[in-house]
């Protein structure tokens, strides 16, 4: 079992101590009286509430899943999976086979489609399950559930009337939504990618090995060449998809550095990452408080709505380098305290991932 490196270590924090601020962070997250977002329904069932927008996404079900199965907590991942499988899964219509990617708590649809990084991390986080507890009965048996998810997501046009594949089947980039010919740089995760090349269906996974190397290669294009930022949208070259509104480095594209550090603590450092990560660490250093920036550098309206994401997932982007800088920013990552409030939900979910990374604790299960 492969894990991230311990760069907390390097700044001198003991295992102990990590690991304490794990299990507070989870349970920040899942326990906390006051501050958890999970909640249980239907006696067998979970979800992760976005608490600024009051809905279940099939992000936060999927980060969940993701986090309890890094923590070993099969009685938490079943309950987020069988709410996901009753409430968000579309069993007709042309988003057959996905998952419908918000609903309210009590599991009506805001929206039928979906949203391809819900997809992926719910495959990912099911593959882990299998790997880490074996199989079971339907729903809850993983490694079919994660095959098939995958499997519609590379050929929803061939299974379904009217469907469109998550995936750019020429450019083998994963899209903002289906029906987009777009794309968001947050959404890309290679370091999933090696692995469904070795854990889909056979069929499909030369087109996972296509997607890792095509997804390293877009993410080095769409980071500023000077700043390291990414925009929240972008166009299937990698330049910021401005008619949206979205262009700007703002909220999704603050993943941009926790991926890029994963992909490195699983897979080793690339020249092209450790450059955006230095990059980025050198424009985000003391300035705060943040604002949103134009790729590059520029300040805009609003200020960050999330900055204690900013801080966590540049902090993990510490695993892609390793400077004075990139361990000053794990230094500042371990000194601030998880958010609290009704934002809490985005940035604390990248708060614990970005823990599990810099703690040596985030596992390539499978």
């Amino acid at each position: 079992m492969k894990t991230t490196p311990n760069r907390l270590a390097d700044i001198g924090i003991s295992q102990a101590a990590a690991d304490a601020r794990i299990e507070e962070a989870f349970a920040a997250i899942f326990t906390d009286a006051k501050e958890r977002f999970y909640f249980e329904t239907d006696g067998d069932a979970g979800y992760l509430l976005d608490t600024g927008n009051l809905d279940a996404r099939t992000e936060g079900m999927s980060y969940g899943m993701m986090m309890a199965v890094q923590m070993n907590r099969r009685d938490l991942f079943d309950r987020l999976w069988r709410f996901s499988k009753r409430y968000m899964y579309n069993g007709d219509g042309p988003y057959a086979g996905y998952f419908a990617w918000s609903v309210r708590p009590d599991g009506m649809r805001n929206s039928d489609g979906p949203a391809p990084d819900g997809e992926e991390y719910f495959a990912m986080a099911l593959f882990f399950a299998s790997a880490r507890w074996g199989d079971g009965e339907p729903p809850l048996d993983y490694t079919a559930q994660a095959r098939d998810i995958l499997h519609h997501a590379v050929h929803q046009q061939a299974l379904v009337p009217g469907g469109h594949p998550l995936w750019d089947p020429e450019s083998a980039l994963i899209k903002f939504v289906p029906e987009l010919p777009f794309s968001d740089p947050s959404y890309h995760l290679p370091h999933f990618y090696e692995r469904f090349a070795a854990l889909a269906n056979r069929e499909d996974r030369v087109f996972w090995s296509r997607a890792a190397l095509a997804s390293r290669a877009y993410l080095a294009r769409a980071c500023h060449p000077v700043t390291g930022l990414a925009p929240e949208y972008a166009l299937l070259d990698g330049t910021p998809e401005k008619e949206s509104g979205h262009g700007d480095f703002y909220s999704d594209a603050y993943r941009v550095a926790m991926n890029i550090g994963l992909d490195c603590g699983w897979f080793g450092r690339s020249p092209e990452y450790t450059a955006i990560a230095e990059r980025l660490q050198r424009f985000l250093w003391k300035r705060e408080p943040f604002r949103t920036y134009a790729v590059d550098g520029t300040e805009k309206d609003p200020p960050a709505l999330h900055p204690t994401a900013i801080i966590a997932t540049t902090a993990a982007a510490s695993l892609a380098t390793d400077t004075p800088l990139s361990r000053e920013w794990v230094r500042l990552f371990w000194e601030t305290p998880m958010r609290r409030g009704n934002r809490r939900y985005y940035d604390n979910c990248l708060y614990f991932f970005s823990l599990l990374m810099l703690a040596g604790r985030y596992a390539m299960l499978a």
